[in-house]
């Protein structure tokens, strides 16, 4: 149990349903000054797991172990992580403007267990929006809104008529029952900032928020950047690092993933720096190629993957019998082909058990969707229609 205590505490608990808390949670992961990541919304977001695509994988607890099969040898030839790197060149050559913005989707998978069939939803379903100025005093503002509840794909979708299209769902969530509807909310916003703009914090600058021009001059080689974001510098690092050792290389694999993720997701990185970053996370060991793989959106795009530790479900906190058990999937990062953008982060079931026994590999366990993001030279605005 010391092992799972400092897992842990190393990862922090499983966040509570608001989407700052949910935000707190996941900055921990990467130890980084919560007050800081994400857009700083304050309306209540019905979180599920609320950290997605971590690496940890968790509704209760985190066990490390040596089980399961290896990660396959790479071939002599890797036409994924060439792919990968082809996408890099492509995110080289995108140009910048006066305000850059952010659009997000959020959702977790939870299965319905009802006489006539499982099937399964994707709840916790939230989309967050966020612009901000290049320059000081341009403003900034972040948007939320929750997202109808839905069956996960078309199969589900038979199965959700066969048992009477219900509109709500009951499902499991952390240490609690919630209720999730088919309904979506107006878009609310969260004290925007007319004073703000052209600042944001960037990880591994000793908590510093940078200017835009700042970011601008962030090295773009590769050795350099894996210096700057992929170093385990600190004690809680240090104590990740010693438990994983001869177990499994996927705790400091999977939260380079979720660096790389998050950079890609909430700062502005110039170009030639978000090229140098996906090559440096590419390079890192643990982190293989998928080649093709498809986003919760249905946009296809080339994927580098790293292979969770066993997640592992008990009833020390009330989860029902059917939500318990042993399951193992995979952290991906989703990148166009033609652009070289971050399409989506998502966690991907690979060897089943738990709630998710019934399911098939590759069944999409959670994601964090970046639906846009870039440069305009006008004032974003969130989108009316929805993404689903």
């Amino acid at each position: 149990m010391d092992e799972l205590r400092a897992i842990s505490e190393a990862y922090g608990e499983p966040a509570p349903p608001t989407l700052r808390e949910m935000t707190e949670a996941r900055a921990r992961m990467f130890q980084e000054p919560a007050s800081r990541r994400r857009v700083r919304l304050g309306w209540r977001f019905k979180a599920g797991l609320g950290v997605v695509a971590s690496g940890a994988a968790v509704a209760v607890a985190v066990t490390v172990t040596g089980s399961g099969s290896p990660a396959p040898p790479a071939p002599a030839v890797d036409l994924g992580r060439q792919a990968v790197l082809a996408a890099a060149e492509k995110a080289a050559a995108q140009p910048t403007g006066k305000y850059w913005f952010s659009d997000q989707i959020q959702g977790q998978s939870y299965i319905m267990r009802p006489k006539t069939g499982a099937y399964a939803i994707v709840g916790a379903h939230s989309e967050t929006f966020f612009w901000s100025a290049a320059e000081r005093g341009g403003g900034n503002v972040g948007y939320g809104r929750d997202l109808p509840a839905r069956p996960l794909t078309e199969r589900d979708a038979a199965a959700w008529r066969r048992a009477g299209s219900p509109k709500e769902f009951r499902v499991w969530s952390n240490d609690h029952y919630w209720t999730y509807a088919q309904k979506a909310t107006k878009w609310e916003t969260d004290d925007p900032d007319g004073e703000g703009g052209g600042r944001f914090y960037v990880q591994g600058t000793g908590g510093k928020e940078l200017t835009v021009e700042e970011i601008q001059n962030l090295p773009d080689d590769p050795d350099a950047l894996a210096r700057m974001f992929f170093t385990l510098d600190t004690p809680r690092d240090r104590l990740i690092a010693r438990r994983a050792k001869g177990a499994s290389p996927a705790l400091p694999a999977s939260r380079w993933l979720g660096v790389t993720a998050s950079l890609l997701e909430d700062v502005p990185l110039p170009p030639r720096v978000r090229a140098g970053l996906m090559r440096a996370l590419a390079a890192q060991p643990g982190v293989r190629s998928l080649g093709a793989a498809t986003d919760p959106l249905g946009r296809t795009g080339v994927a580098l993957a790293v292979d969770n530790p066993v997640a592992k479900v008990d009833g020390e906190f009330g989860a029902p019998p059917q939500e318990r058990g042993e399951y193992r999937s995979r952290s991906e990062l989703v990148f166009d082909k033609a652009t070289g953008e971050l399409l989506a982060e998502q966690d991907v079931l690979t060897v089943p058990g738990g709630a998710y026994r019934e399911q098939p590999p590759g069944f999409v366990i959670n994601y964090w969707v970046v639906r846009d993001t870039g440069w305009t030279d006008t004032v974003p605005r969130p989108p009316a229609k929805l993404p689903f």
